[in-house]
């Protein structure tokens, strides 16, 4: 029986800094998935730096841009970080993904080493669950002028210097003024991102069917300040008004240093991420088994 998908690109987590027996066991890992792959009538491509740094050699190498525009799925191996990296370069080619465990946690990849083999023959069949995520696209903007863009999947910090007090971020949404926070910093999480960094902070969960976002204050001086839900059709801007040494991070890969003045803009992006999960895949399945819900009940 032929694949639904026939070109599959294999992305994998690897640490350039990494002993060789971990780089080892991660090759070993990557390519048993590939043989597997070959077996189920597959053309295999492995990611470029993937293969480079992995030292895989048998297999044709894709750059991202290339899978986008050759590929029917991206296989992803590693944890959520590794997810979140290749959903944003592959996103605006609508490349589905999806994503073996090898991380801590895994929200979004959700499908445990051990079974990948039972897990993804009848996925490869069509069987399977889709999830679309949604993404912000976020820009620095400076006297006027857009000096740093970037998309996230999962959230836009700004964040306080490490070695400084507090800093002062005056909030809007649509034009309107909303409060001056005084705090660590700031979070706007989307869905996928309220179980990060977010939801360590006191964030609210959000399904990902929500069309929204939850703006979050870290450690603010002022506790009344809280956790408030917004729909995504809206546009938030984060002005610096005091505080040394703040930043903006998206998605913790992009790092932006700010002025006094700077304002950071966040809108939804018209992209999104494609999830494919088993069939049968449900949320709250994921939220029991990651946040050990019903841990101890009879």
């Amino acid at each position: 029986m032929k694949p639904k998908f026939r070109h599959v690109a294999l992305i994998g987590k690897y640490q350039t800094a990494a002993p060789a027996a971990s780089m080892a066991a991660s090759r070993s890992v990557l390519e048993d998935i590939a043989h597997f792959l070959d077996a189920q009538g597959c053309e295999v491509a492995f990611e470029d730096d993937t293969a480079y740094n992995m030292g895989i050699t048998n297999y044709p190498r894709l750059t991202v841009p290339a899978i986008g525009e050759q590929c029917d799925l991206g296989l992803v191996v590693g944890g959520d970080g590794t997810m979140l990296g290749i959903g944003r370069q592959l996103a605006h080619f609508g490349v589905p993904l999806i994503g073996i465990n090898q991380g801590r946690l895994g929200f979004i990849t959700d499908i445990p080493f051990d079974c990948f083999k039972v897990t993804l023959a009848p996925m490869l069949q069509g069987e399977f669950e889709e999830d679309h995520r949604s993404m912000m696209q976020a820009r620095v903007m400076r006297d006027g002028i857009s000096v740093f863009d970037a998309l996230a999947m999962n959230d836009v910090v700004v964040n306080r210097g490490a070695s400084s007090g507090m800093v002062e971020l005056r909030v809007e949404v649509d034009g309107h003024f909303v409060a001056n926070q005084r705090a660590d910093g700031l979070i706007i999480a989307t869905p996928t991102g309220s179980t990060a960094y977010s939801l360590s902070a006191g964030g609210p969960l959000l399904h990902p069917s929500i069309p929204g976002w939850v703006l979050v204050p870290i450690a603010p001086h002022t506790l009344s300040n809280r956790p408030i839900v917004l729909a995504n059709a809206t546009e938030i801007a984060i002005e610096v008004v005091a505080g040394r040494d703040a930043s903006a991070s998206f998605d913790t890969q992009s790092l932006a240093s700010l002025l006094h003045g700077d304002r950071i803009v966040v809108t939804r992006s018209q992209q999104h991420v494609r999830f494919l999960h088993p069939k049968g895949w449900s949320y709250f399945d994921t939220l029991r088994q990651k946040l050990h819900w019903n841990e101890g009940v009879a």
